[in-house]
């Protein structure tokens, strides 16, 4: 009897399907990916998926990404419930508002957000593209959304830019305490702190390299120390240990419970039912193609 992996590789190829899934889901999903990465890396892989259908192993914004970057494939989510909060933490009337009263504004929008207000932004961004991408624009004034800490991170970097900011954050990294990553500096001496930039500042203030999931991946790989301690969802230690053998990682403890949904079960019945396909408005893709094709070729 064939187990639930070998079952979904078979499928896989049975219904010329392509999976991709984020560092952030089990490691079982990621194991039986075709692509496995950051949320930049993946909308590239969803561009240029040839396959008949995209399993896209995430939250439903990056199923959404992946439809309007091709929308010529189906595009299937294992659980369609598993959402993003932060996604959503923004409004079309705080875009609008800011939109009148401040001149020479361009609005750079995390792609962790819904179609809807990907729509309305002239450019978005990953964290591992943000600040190149906000300092190639020619605008002076820069609303950023929704993460307001990925945002201020951004805002530190090119200083010759006022930002504005919609007041989201992601709350897995912006409500984690900076006394948990001090006890474990004291734990572990000398193991770096590497943390994400969704982290709250005072998190980052006791962080030794500051980066997007594959930012912190490319820094352990080249990092002659052995032993890191990671503040960022615990699924990306999964990649960090396959790809780092003989190092140690520590996992500070954050959880994505809506990532967590995304089980093998469920990629195996999404396979077998062709269950959970994205359908988009499709003027509103339309107008959120624009600044996910201009993040991509900015960065």
């Amino acid at each position: 009897m064939q187990s639930v992996r070998e079952r979904v590789l078979a499928l896989k190829k049975q219904k010329n399907a392509v999976i991709l899934a984020h560092y952030y889901v089990p490691d079982e999903v990621q194991a039986v990916a075709d692509f496995v990465g950051d949320s930049f890396y993946l909308a590239k892989a969803a561009r240029d998926a040839a396959a008949d259908v995209i399993l896209f192993a995430g939250v439903h914004f990056m199923g959404e990404s992946a439809k309007i970057l091709n929308p010529a494939r189906r595009v299937l989510l294992p659980d369609p419930a598993a959402d993003c909060p932060m996604a959503h933490m923004a409004s079309a009337e705080q875009i609008s508002r800011l939109r009148k009263e401040v001149s020479d504004l361009a609005v750079a929008c995390y792609i962790n957000s819904t179609a809807k207000l990907k729509a309305l932004s002239d450019v978005c961004v990953t964290s591992s593209n943000a600040v190149n991408i906000v300092r190639a624009l020619p605008e002076k004034n820069i609303l950023f959304i929704p993460d307001e800490n990925l945002g201020a991170f951004v805002a530190a970097a090119v200083p010759e830019k006022k930002f504005y900011f919609s007041g989201g954050h992601c709350p897995v990294h912006a409500f984690f305490p900076a006394e948990r990553v001090a006890r474990l500096r004291q734990a572990y001496p000398g193991a770096p702190v590497l943390s994400h930039p969704e982290c709250g500042a005072a998190v980052l203030a006791l962080s030794d390299f500051v980066g997007s999931t594959a930012e912190i991946i490319a820094f352990a790989e080249r990092s002659e120390g052995k032993s890191f301690i990671v503040c960022t969802e615990s699924g990306v230690l999964f990649q960090l240990r396959r790809r780092c053998p003989g190092k140690t990682f520590i996992d500070a403890g954050m959880v994505c419970a809506d990532m967590k949904k995304i089980t093998l079960e469920k990629v195996l019945r999404t396979l077998e039912e062709g269950s959970g396909e994205v359908i988009l408005d499709e003027e509103e893709a339309k107008g959120a193609y624009r600044p996910l094709a201009r993040m991509l070729a900015l960065g």
